[in-house]
């Protein structure tokens, strides 16, 4: 009999009675199960426990028993057990204790431990016992057995439904279920215009963040619908996030085709779950066509193809990304000649200008190598940027066409944005006054709440449209008929716009990227580039290599011929007035001084104008003053009174003078008188 398996030590302790239904809808339904459960207090009045001495744990109704997470019931009930006060465990079945046998056989072992019998529908059972622990522990694979084949059921029925297409999914803002259970568009047409330009800004720019800047810029909004609380259902309009705008994009539902296994169900250690996302490859079932879309499947899979190249940017190798800001032409786009790894680019400064190295650094960083190469990018996109002319020339009007296109439709598509929103707004604000004044004026609690909100919607449709008008007319203006004559001219002026500083790096690269999948540099004696274009033709290009800096701040030989030749004639900063006046230039397009000249004529040890003028045997005033035995104040009259002429003077006024062929002087005695009579000599001999 099972009932001698209860002894005097069982009775002492209190016998615990557990229930537990899976879900709400059952305790709502299934009545007749939850009163079984409950019968069970009198198997244990029967077998010797007063009434008072029987608890009933029903805390866990309507939670599942796949695992102890959030079941408090149960917990409680393994903690009386452990403390020794349980002497009997009752449970209609396993099943209804737990379903998963790590929990079930850990409340077993307890049971062994502090001898506690288990009771169920069948008979009382002690898990001291070898034999009804072997029993126990069977019934409870079998209840996880159950579990596993009921949710096999319902797993299969779901996966059959998926493989035609017919599973039935809360789609995302912007398609809902008609009545007769199709997908189409949702019929609020902000909702419409509000998602078609997230596709539509993608397809321009090239990059989600982009497109989160452009309608943070513009001051548009996106919709979310709320899927749980007491507002499910309703639609909240909010400043679109990174995230929300890649959601969107990546989601086919909005290319119109049926997705099933995007995600999975990962059970973590505490009990808890998370959602994990599936790699693409791996998706059960992806059936294009099935429904309206807001996009077809092509653009889809280009779009996906434009965002996991973007993705590469933050990925281990950094192959591509999106254009970023920085001059680099070709950005994303280098590849080493040498060892096939994406090269990186480094700006530095040089005269006052932000210019690009690429530089491969992966054998540096992987293997702790020498960095492989690096090439000035200032002469490599300067080439790629005359290819680029020279492959836009054929299609520059295309291009003008169909940039004039594309600037009227994105005015076209954000004006109507924003007007369905100034709509929305007033819509709301009209209901809000509608309702306040169907309000009974003598319930002032309401009625002051409704007035509020009718107040609050007034101002949020005045703000709507203010801003509205503002920037209608910043986008009239900006698509004047001078604007529109400016971009029918491009294909004249593209060149010189290709050229222009005010036109955005990123401009220039997304051209780039439109005609050229990679350039592989290789730098020897020069440099070479291996222009790879979309479609597959390839161009090479070869360019020299930047002289180094000392070469280019040498001066060139016909600038110092030219100032040997000028110092014949004159001195320093009389060649540097001539070099200024004939167009020379320094290396830093500088004019020449005085300085520059004298330093020319140090470092290449050009003879200075006072060294020529001595060759020419041209005499200092001391010099002279010897040769003729007179003092040099004499000198300086002869100079004045044209007798001598004075060809050089430093800055210390210090001269070189010339003397006229064949003059001689007389000699004569020392003195005042001797100095007048030789002066009065030379002046005779001067004018013979």
């Amino acid at each position: 009999m099972p009932e001698l398996k209860v002894t005097a030590d069982h009775l002492k302790r209190d016998a615990y009675l557990y229930v537990r239904q899976s879900t709400l809808r059952q305790v709502a339904e299934h009545g007749e199960s939850t009163e079984r459960q409950y019968g069970l207090r009198d198997r244990a009045v029967v077998a010797g426990w007063p009434v008072e001495r029987v608890h009933v744990i029903d805390r866990d109704l309507g939670k599942s028993g796949s695992s102890t997470t959030a079941r408090d019931g149960f917990q409680q009930l393994v903690s009386e057990v452990a403390l020794g006060k349980a002497g009997i465990v009752m449970g209609l079945e396993v099943s209804r204790l737990a379903r998963n046998s790590a929990d079930w056989h850990r409340l077993i072992e307890l049971c062994a431990l502090t001898a506690t019998l288990i009771l169920d529908e069948d008979g009382i059972y002690d898990p001291a016992s070898f034999n009804d622990r072997l029993l126990l522990g069977l019934k409870g694979t079998m209840s996880e057995a159950e579990l596993h084949i009921l949710k096999a059921r319902m797993r299969g029925g779901q996966l059959n439904k998926a493989r035609r297409g017919e599973l039935e999914m809360c789609p995302p803002v912007g398609l809902v279920y008609r009545n007769d259970r199709t997908i189409g568009l949702d019929p609020d047409l902000q909702v419409q215009n509000a998602i078609r330009l997230v596709f539509d800004t993608f397809e321009q720019t090239g990059s989600a963040m982009q497109t989160v800047r452009f309608f943070r810029e513009q001051g548009l909004l996106f919709p979310r619908r709320l899927r749980t609380g007491p507002n499910k259902g309703d639609l909240l309009w909010a400043a679109p996030h990174h995230a929300r705008v890649l959601q969107v994009l990546h989601n086919p539902r909005y290319a119109g085709a049926f997705a099933y296994g995007r995600t999975r169900i990962r059970h973590r250690p505490d009990g808890g779950t998370s959602v994990v996302k599936v790699a693409r490859t791996d998706w059960q079932f992806v059936m294009p066509g099935m429904h309206q879309g807001y996009i077809d499947w092509e653009r889809f899979e280009a779009n996906q193809r434009r965002l996991a190249d973007n993705a590469r940017a933050f990925g281990g190798e950094r192959r591509s990304g999106p254009p970023r800001e920085g001059p680099a032409l070709l950005q994303g786009r280098v590849v080493c000649g040498l060892c096939g790894e994406r090269m990186g680019v480094r700006y530095s400064r040089e005269n006052g200008s932000t210019v690009p190295t690429y530089l491969c650094q992966a054998n540096a960083v992987r293997r702790a190598g020498w960095t492989c190469q690096t090439v000035p990018g200032k002469i490599v996109d300067a080439g790629i940027a005359d290819l680029m002319i020279e492959l836009m020339t054929p299609m520059t009007l295309a291009v003008t066409l169909e940039v004039q296109r594309e600037l009227e439709a994105r005015a076209a598509e954000t004006d109507a944005a924003r007007r369905q929103h100034v709509e929305r707004m007033r819509y709301e604000a009209e209901l809000a006054r509608r309702r306040y004044m169907k309000v009974d004026p003598d319930n002032r609690l309401v009625a002051d709440s409704l007035e509020a909100e009718w107040n609050d919607k007034r101002r949020r449709h005045a703000d709507a449209a203010e801003d509205y008008k503002r920037r209608s007319k910043q986008q009239a203006a900006a698509l004047s008929a001078d604007a529109q004559r400016r971009i029918l001219d491009l294909a004249e002026q593209l060149p010189r716009i290709w050229q222009d500083p005010r036109v955005d790096s990123r401009e220039r690269k997304r051209i780039v990227r439109l005609l050229i999948d990679d350039v592989t540099l290789i730098k020897s004696q020069t440099v070479t580039a291996h222009v790879r274009l979309s479609g597959g033709a390839t161009r090479t290009l070869v360019l020299d290599r930047p002289l180094p800096i000392a070469q280019i701040r040498k001066f060139k030989p016909e600038l110092v011929a030219e100032v040997d030749r000028l110092l014949d004639h004159h001195c320093d900063r009389e060649v540097a007035e001539i070099l200024n006046n004939h167009g020379w230039r320094t290396w830093e397009a500088k004019a020449f001084n005085l300085k520059k000249v004298a330093f020319i004529r140090c470092a290449y040890k050009l003879a200075s104008r006072y060294e020529r003028l001595r060759r020419r045997g041209m005499l200092t005033t001391r010099e002279i003053a010897a040769k003729f035995c007179v003092s040099e104040t004499a000198v300086h009259t002869w100079g004045r009174q044209g007798l001598i002429t004075k060809c050089y003077t430093d800055s210390l006024n210090r001269g070189l003078w010339e003397i006229p062929p064949g003059m001689t002087i007389r000699k004569g005695c020392g003195g005042r008188g001797a100095r007048l009579a030789q002066l009065t000599a030379i002046t005779a001999s001067s004018k013979e």
